[in-house]
């Protein structure tokens, strides 16, 4: 896969995660409910590329990150993630949603 392909996978992998996080009661999953998510759109993803994109999410202040037992990640949107995932806010490496849904 090319670097330009890679791009468009985590750009919509990343927007999925928070799409994801702003759809459930209390805005937060698990790493293993966002990877089985993830699975389920066709966007795939290993343990270590999600936690990746998850730390780079909390970097750019999208998401906060809560490490339980130093082994599961529990990701949480912020307000910043929210505005993003509904398009009112642009981030790049972060895809933009499509009007509408």
């Amino acid at each position: 896969m090319g670097q330009e392909m890679r791009n468009v996978m985590a750009e919509h992998q990343r927007l999925s995660i928070l799409i994801s996080l702003e759809q459930v009661p209390g805005f937060q999953l698990n790493e293993s409910i966002i990877r089985d998510t993830l699975d389920m759109y066709g966007l795939d993803i290993g343990r270590d590329a999600l936690r990746t994109h998850l730390s780079w999410l909390e970097e750019q202040g999208l998401i906060t990150i809560e490490q339980i037992n130093n082994r599961v990640w529990v990701a949480t949107i912020t307000g910043r993630g929210e505005d993003v995932a509904n398009g009112v806010a642009i981030v790049p490496g972060v895809k933009r949603p499509r009007a509408g849904g």
